[in-house]
């Protein structure tokens, strides 16, 4: 959560720990488990509170990542239109790098292993594989990982803190 109390993301365990012993962020909740080293033992963080603020993005735009790309093309491969888990999609240049394309918002999409192969070094109009849908940035707002879609898989630790 930002100093604010608003929630940004979900981050691991490991990033957790480091947040909190860097001191910029607060335990709010703790798991009822513990991290171990070899001397001591940590609360493993529930829910943090970061200790400064931090600003959200100006122009609006989600940073560029792989899970903002899935998350912006819904987990669906944008060649065959199926649904896949994170563990069998991969990243597609529309226009291959190898041939100039960017790594950004417009030229990437969410490919499943099978298609993103049979695309190969080709355009999709060239591999006779039309997109689902044209790939835009992805809104700031809808790269929340807290969302209405999902507040019902929310852990209930979480629950006081979010408002959705």
């Amino acid at each position: 959560m930002n100093a604010s109390y608003e929630p940004i993301r979900i981050v691991n365990w490991q990033a957790a720990i480091l947040l909190w012993f860097q001191n910029k962020a607060d335990i709010l909740e703790e798991h009822s488990y513990q991290v171990r080293s070899a001397m001591e033992s940590f609360p493993l963080p529930a829910v943090l509170r970061l200790k400064r603020y931090v600003k959200p993005w100006a122009n609006g735009e989600a940073r560029f990542s792989r899970d903002n790309v899935f998350l912006r093309d819904d987990y669906i491969c944008q060649y065959c239109y199926k649904p896949f888990p994170t563990s069998q999609l991969t990243l597609d240049h529309v226009l291959p790098y190898s041939r100039g394309g960017k790594k950004n918002w417009t030229n990437i999409v969410t490919a499943c292993k099978c298609c993103n192969h049979k695309k190969a070094n080709k355009t999709p109009r060239e591999a006779g594989m039309p997109l689902l849908k044209e790939p835009v940035p992805l809104n700031q707002r809808a790269s929340q990982p807290i969302n209405k879609r999902n507040k019902d898989q929310l852990p209930d630790i979480w629950k006081p803190y979010i408002f959705i």
